[in-house]
């Protein structure tokens, strides 16, 4: 008898077992049977005396009784035509490629047809139907060996051929035909007939789940649901063979999780309980507003975290603008307390400098340690970005490196080598979509002294429920939803640039307005000039978040049509920031102070142009997605998004975050050439429509694949979960979360839990389980 870990080249042989090895790296019995059918055929109705419905699916054995080639009547080539009869009716069956079929398809011959029920002139017709040619007395369909027909009839009577060639013809009679992922080397039938040839010699599987547990949730054995999903009898064998099945993918990537959380409870963190006289208190005590009762207890929690001796963790998720920074600052502001620093990473330069400047401004005289007038316990700010002059980053690299500096901001230039930190006792990584999982995990091993620092992850793009029970399953998770006192929702509206063109120039004007009244605006592109795709590269969204970075290519755009900025008639395809930048400055605003920010533009120069934008010496900014992120200008109140339709659901809620964050109330116009008709205007109607990021994220996870959320985009590596959905079992995950988080509080390693921990390898990549262990 065989077991789940035989290999296949002892039970089916070399020639048989290397194909799916060299396809679908299947090697073992579990690997085969853990490649589940995608779908099952039916053999559809057998033809009876009545007439099927059009569209009906058939299987008829009949007696071809006349077959002509005849020529097309509309096109050059043939086509061979038959007429076949039954017991009941008379049927005409159509066949291309003569040449492969009229030898064998011939008046006289019996066969066994199936295909798709059409009629012309209430004559019942099939095209080019799969067939399966029968002895005219009955009895095997096999001539020397081999099967004689096409398609899938053919192929199913290869896949019940046993040892003998012989066809078992008892599959003709099954409801269900499992059909298999496969390729041109290695086709349904070949798998199929392996799968056959494994289970006919499968000892009974021993069950990894424990007794109490599948009879708590009403699952089958395991060993019923590995038969079952390959030979159903009917579509409730299916569902319940699923059911255990998914079940047991959802255990398999929860264990990982599980075990990734004890692990790093295990490690040792310095401990950083709140100081009673310290700068924190401080800090709160300067405060000139009250934080929302959610930023309270989300620092609570934080806090918490921080005093234990364990590293913490924790991913921060809010809404734009509600109050994640200075969440963040104060935890920063606690390990600095305790003697320790914090590294602050931000995805680009502008907003690594937009954070160093607006944390020293919230800090004050406590940012300002060794200058005259500094307060007690006062720290330093310390900046570090690759286009520093040599002179600034060395003193910067100084400060972090002699512990002068208690926070440390940067991009990815803190983690090369040679930034050195004195006690790193805290790293905060703001949207850490833009980074990928080794420049993470490299800041994990800065702590002194063999410990880890504490780790906080800040997302303005919010993740759905079930993505943070799997793909960052071991982060313990905080949500701002509350937005900061006085604040007023965004106002959002979409306008289709060719049916309503005095609408854009609404848009211009309303802009001159605002700046009229003292505030201020942004325009924003999806590309920097002509012939670019794309502004600031690819459109970072919900799989760019799951993916640790951002695609290597942008995806493609439509070719730009004008540079021009929208006007009244003119379709807004592709309008180019240069471009855009050039228009209205000397056209519909050319009476407000136009200024110009992409990421083309050297460091010195974008963060001139911030701190302008900053004081409100420029009324307007034209701008690409670099302003996507954290940029926070108080007095802005409406932007205006060119070619919305080129960008994503999540990244619209982020861009419009920008405005509206001060006293007056926002206005986000979105601009788009798609007619209101179009899915692309429907989809920008609900963004419109709701300031609910995650209703938004939820949106854009059931408009994307299953396997950008959970595949290659993920990690580098394909994932094994087949049945196991993010978007419809998120009860699944949640009942297998609290089952790992039980078995792996007993026995971390599953050493008492062979089966589980050979479920688990069998259900992830290797390279996956790495991935995990790292993220």
């Amino acid at each position: 008898m065989a077991t789940l870990s035989d290999r296949l080249d002892h039970l089916l042989g070399a020639k048989v077992a290397e194909p799916l090895a060299t396809d679908f790296d299947i090697t073992t019995v579990e690997g085969l049977l853990r490649h589940y059918p995608h779908r099952y055929a039916t053999q559809g109705a057998e033809l009876g005396e009545s007439k099927p419905p059009e569209g009906a699916h058939i299987t008829m054995v009949a007696t071809v009784v006349k077959a002509d080639v005849v020529p097309f009547k509309n096109r050059t080539g043939k086509m061979l035509r038959t007429v076949l009869s039954s017991d009941s009716q008379r049927v005409e069956a159509t066949f291309f490629n003569p040449q492969k079929v009229a030898h064998v398809i011939k008046p006289g011959v019996r066969a066994m047809f199936s295909g798709t029920a059409k009629y012309f002139r209430e004559q019942l017709q099939l095209t080019h139907p799969s067939y399966l040619l029968l002895p005219s007395g009955g009895g095997d369909p096999v001539v020397g060996g081999r099967v004689r027909g096409s398609g899938e009839l053919a192929g199913m009577a290869r896949s019940a051929q046993g040892a003998d060639a012989a066809v078992d013809m008892e599959i003709f009679d099954r409801e269900l035909i499992p059909m298999y992922p496969s390729t041109r080397d290695v086709e349904t039938w070949t798998i199929a007939k392996c799968v056959r040839q494994v289970l006919d010699q499968l000892d009974v599987v021993p069950d990894p789940l424990p007794e109490a547990t599948r009879n708590e949730l009403g699952l089958i054995t395991l060993d019923e649901a590995l038969r079952l999903v390959h030979r159903p009898e009917t579509k409730g064998d299916v569902d319940r063979a699923r059911e255990r099945l998914r079940f047991d993918e959802a255990v398999a990537l929860q264990l990982v999780l599980a075990q990734r959380r004890h692990t790093v409870d295990e490690r040792l963190a310095p401990a950083c309980p709140p100081r009673p006289d310290g700068l924190a208190t401080t800090f709160d005590a300067q405060l000139p507003f009250a934080l929302t009762d959610g930023q309270l207890a989300v620092a609570e929690e934080i806090a918490t975290d921080l005093s234990r001796p364990h590293p913490m963790n924790r991913l921060l998720q809010g809404e734009v603008g509600s109050g994640k920074t200075i969440v963040a600052l104060r935890a920063m502001l606690q390990v600095i307390d305790a003697g320790r620093q914090c590294a602050l990473l931000a995805p680009t330069e502008v907003l690594a400098a937009q954070h160093a400047r607006s944390i020293r401004q919230m800090l004050g005289d406590l940012a300002r340690a060794g200058e005259l007038g500094a307060a007690e316990h006062a720290t330093r700010v310390a900046l570090v970005t690759g286009s520093l002059s040599v002179a600034a980053k060395r003193a910067a690299l100084n400060e972090a490196q002699v512990g002068d500096a208690g926070i440390v901001i940067g991009t990815h230039a803190l983690i090369q080598e040679g930034v050195g930190f004195f006690d790193l006792g805290m790293v905060v990584v703001d949207e850490q979509h833009r980074f990928g999982v080794e420049q993470r995990d490299a800041l994990r091993g800065r702590g002194r002294e063999g410990r880890s620092p504490h780790v906080l992850v800040m997302t303005a793009t919010p993740i759905p429920r079930t993505i943070a029970m799997t793909v960052l399953g071991d982060l313990e998770t905080s949500t701002l939803r509350e937005l900061p006192r006085g604040r007023s929702p965004i106002v959002s509206n979409v306008v289709s640039a060719p049916d309503k063109p005095a609408w854009v120039d609404r848009a211009w004007a309303r802009i001159v307005e605002e700046v009229g009244a003292g505030r201020q605006a942004y325009v924003v592109c999806s590309r920097i000039g002509e012939g670019d795709e794309d502004a600031e590269g690819p459109d970072l969204d919900l799989d760019d978040f799951f993916s640790g970075q951002a695609p290597a290519t942008p995806a493609p755009r439509a070719k730009a049509r004008s540079a021009k900025p929208p006007k009244g008639g003119d379709a807004p395809q592709t309008a180019a920031a240069l471009a855009v930048f050039d228009e209205l400055r000397r056209g519909p605003l050319a009476s407000v102070r136009v200024g110009l920010l992409h990421g083309r533009l050297p460091s010195d120069e974008k963060d001139a142009v911030m701190r302008d934008f900053n004081a409100g010496d420029i009324d307007v900014l034209v701008c690409t997605t670099v302003v996507e992120v954290g940029v926070d200008v108080p007095n802005a109140t409406v932007m205006v998004i060119v070619d919305a339709d080129r960008f994503g659901v999540s990244q619209l809620h982020q861009l419009r975050g920008r405005v509206g964050r001060g006293a007056h109330q926002g206005l986000c116009i979105l601009i788009t050439g798609s007619r209101p008709e179009s899915p692309a205007f429907r989809r920008l109607s609900a963004v419109a429509a709701t300031n609910d990021g995650f209703e938004l994220a939820q949106l854009d996870l059931a408009q994307r694949r299953e396997g950008d959320v959970l595949g290659v985009a993920q990690s580098g590596t394909t994932t094994r979960l087949r049945l196991l959905s993010l978007l419809d079992h998120e009860e699944v995950i949640e009942t297998a979360r609290e089952l790992a988080q039980r078995i792996v509080t007993q026995d971390p390693d599953l050493s008492e839990h062979p089966g589980l921990a050979s479920m688990v390898s069998a259900g992830l990549d290797t390279e996956r389980l790495d991935y995990l262990d790292k993220s």
